[in-house]
C-alpha cells in the first residue's frame, strides 16, 4: 500500500503519527509505505537561520529519536534575548535551535531542502518506510495583509499568529509560491499512491499553500487514487480560534460543508464527525466517524484509521 498524506501543522503531524500507529497495529497493512508532503509556506528566516517548523514538526514527531532531555531548555533563546536581538516573539528551544543551525549550514553548503530533511528524518530516527519532504525547495513564506490606518501591511503568518495574535486579515499572500516547482517525488507520490489523504490540517494556510504549488493540484484531480480529507471542524461546537481566523480572511464558513467547498473539485470523500449530520451527505462519498466516536476528542490513531478505512472502501477493486 502506497498512502500519501498532505501535512501541515500540529494537526497534521498528530494525524500522521496516528496512520502510522494504525498501520503497526494492522497485520492486512504491513509494508505499507508512506510519503507525507509538507507545508513550507511557515518557513522563515531568523536570526540568519532559516526555520521550517512544520518539516521540523513532522520529523520530530514520527521519529523515535527524542533527545535526553525531556524537559525544553531556552538557554539560547535567552541569550539572544538578553543581547536584545529581535525578533523576541517566535518560540523556540535549545534543540530546535540545533536543527536550525544545521539546516541553515547545509542549505549553504548547496543541499536542496528535501536533502536536508532527508538527512534529519534520518537523525530523528523516522522509519524507513516513511518519507517526509517538503512541497518544493524553492523558498515560500506566507504572509498577511493588515489593514493600517493609512495603508495595509504585510506581516510575515508566524508574526501575525506569535506576536499580533491573529488580527483581522485583508488576504493572506504567498511570496515565492508563483515560481515554486514541487520538490522532487512529489507529483509522483501523488499520482502513484494507491490512498491520498488531507488531514484536519488548517485548509487555508497549510493544505491550501501545498495545494497551491503549480501542478499539485492537478495532480490531485488526476490522480486515481481515492483523495479523502479530514475536517477540521465541528459544525455543534465552535471551531478552533486559529482556524477560524484563516477561514474568515478567506470568506469561508467555519463548517465541514463550508471547508469540504474548498476542495471540492479533487475530493472523493469527506470525514465529519457524527454531529454534522448537515455535512453527512448521502452517497459513498461522504463518511462520518460513528464507528470510531466524535471527531472532537478521537485518539489521532481512530481518526486517522476512519479516513484510511473510508478511502479503501473508495477504490476501484473494494
Amino acid at each position: 500500500m502506497r498512502i500519501t498524506v498532505i501535512s501541515g501543522g500540529e494537526p497534521g503531524a498528530r494525524f500522521t503519527r496516528g496512520l502510522l500507529d494504525h498501520l503497526e497495529r494492522s497485520p492486512d497493512l504491513a509494508g505499507s509505505q508512506v510519503t507525507v508532503i509538507a507545508n513550507t509556506g511557515d518557513d522563515v528566516s531568523l536570526w540568519g537561520l532559516r526555520l521550517c517548523p512544520d518539516l521540523d514538526l513532522l520529523v520530530d514527531t514520527l521519529g523515535t529519536a527524542k533527545g535526553t532531555d525531556p524537559r525544553p531548555s531556552h538557554v539560547v533563546g535567552d541569550e539572544l534575548a538578553a543581547l536584545g536581538l529581535e525578533p523576541r516573539w517566535y518560540p523556540v528551544t535549545d534543540r530546535e535551535m540545533g536543527v536550525h543551525v544545521a539546516r541553515t549550514a547545509w542549505l549553504g553548503r548547496g543541499d536542496s531542502l528535501t536533502e536536508v530533511t532527508t538527512h534529519l528524518a534520518t537523525a530523528h530516527g523516522v522509519p524507513e518506510h516513511v518519507r517526509v519532504m517538503p512541497m518544493s525547495d524553492v523558498p515560500v513564506e506566507t504572509h498577511a495583509v493588515l489593514d493600517g490606518p493609512e495603508d495595509q501591511r504585510a506581516v510575515h503568518v508566524q508574526q501575525w499568529r506569535h506576536e499580533l495574535q491573529r488580527p483581522a486579515a485583508a488576504r493572506f499572500v504567498v511570496a515565492g509560491l508563483d515560481r515554486a516547482n514541487p520538490a522532487p517525488d512529489v507529483l509522483d507520490a501523488i499520482r502513484g499512491a494507491d490512498v491520498v489523504l488531507l488531514p484536519p490540517s488548517d485548509p487555508v494556510l497549510a493544505l491550501g499553500i501545498v495545494m497551491g504549488v503549480p501542478g499539485v493540484r492537478d495532480a490531485l484531480r488526476g490522480t486515481s487514487a481515492p483523495v479523502v480529507g479530514v475536517s477540521p471542524v465541528v459544525d455543534a461546537a465552535p471551531a478552533p480560534e486559529p482556524l477560524a481566523a484563516s477561514l474568515a480572511t478567506v470568506g469561508v464558513d467555519a463548517t465541514s460543508g463550508g471547508v469540504a467547498g474548498l476542495f471540492k473539485d479533487l475530493l472523493d470523500g469527506w470525514v465529519v464527525d457524527p454531529a454534522d449530520a448537515s455535512a453527512a451527505r448521502a452517497g459513498s462519498r461522504w463518511a462520518t466517524s460513528a464507528h470510531t466516536g466524535p471527531l472532537a476528542g478521537s485518539a489521532p490513531t481512530d481518526v486517522a484509521a476512519t479516513a484510511l478505512a473510508h478511502a479503501l472502501s473508495l477504490r476501484p477493486e473494494a
